[in-house]
């Protein structure tokens, strides 16, 4: 294999570490901008869809966190944390846009889409699972499910989380095990 097959579309090579990445992107090149974001927006998108509860509006909070984050670049202090970095722009701009709905605005239900290559009875069981899990998340109070997305979801440290929701890494740790506890009892059945 030549060293030109090993990269992607961009012309840099997939493997390539994040740090690297940011580095070039943070000089202006954009191959490595778009690198960057192949990499991670599946986990944005995935995090603010369950903040958001819509995907069309996550799609919309992550094209609006990438444009911010390529505006943004030369404020990266650690290339090495471009993914903390990512998440909490997301992060940020979803809290933004629940804050611009109107309070009485019902929340949208979850869209899932269907994978065509599962089978029906696994589709249904996943989906019930996805559906009880939803409903443990909601009965959490926002800052325990804050932080249960963040560590879970965006595998954020706890130090990372508490930078984001400005609070203490003790904070964190006590909100994290009280929703654990609560999504623990309540996921029972599906054990």
């Amino acid at each position: 294999m030549t060293p030109t097959d090993e990269k992607g579309a961009t012309g840099l090579r997939e493997d390539v570490a994040d740090g690297i990445l940011a580095e070039r992107a943070i000089d202006g090149d954009v191959a490595a901008f778009d690198l960057l974001c192949r990499r991670h927006v599946p986990m944005m998108r995935a995090y603010v869809a369950r903040m958001l509860r819509s995907i069309s509006d996550a799609d919309d909070v992550v094209q609006d966190s990438l444009l911010l984050a390529w505006r943004q670049l030369p404020t990266l202090r650690d290339p090495t944390s471009v993914r903390a970095w990512l998440m909490k722009i997301a992060s940020r701009q979803a809290l933004t846009h629940v804050r611009r709905r109107a309070a009485d605005h019902a929340l949208p239900e979850w869209e899932i889409a269907l994978p065509r290559e599962t089978e029906p009875e696994n589709f249904a069981i996943r989906h019930a699972q996805l559906r009880a899990l939803s409903t443990a998340l909601d009965t959490l109070s926002d800052d325990q499910r804050q932080c249960w997305l963040l560590r879970e979801i965006a595998e954020l440290s706890y130090e990372q989380i508490a930078d984001e929701l400005e609070i203490s890494p003790s904070a964190v740790r006590g909100k994290l095990a009280r929703a654990r506890a609560s999504v623990y009892t309540q996921m029972e059945g599906w054990r």
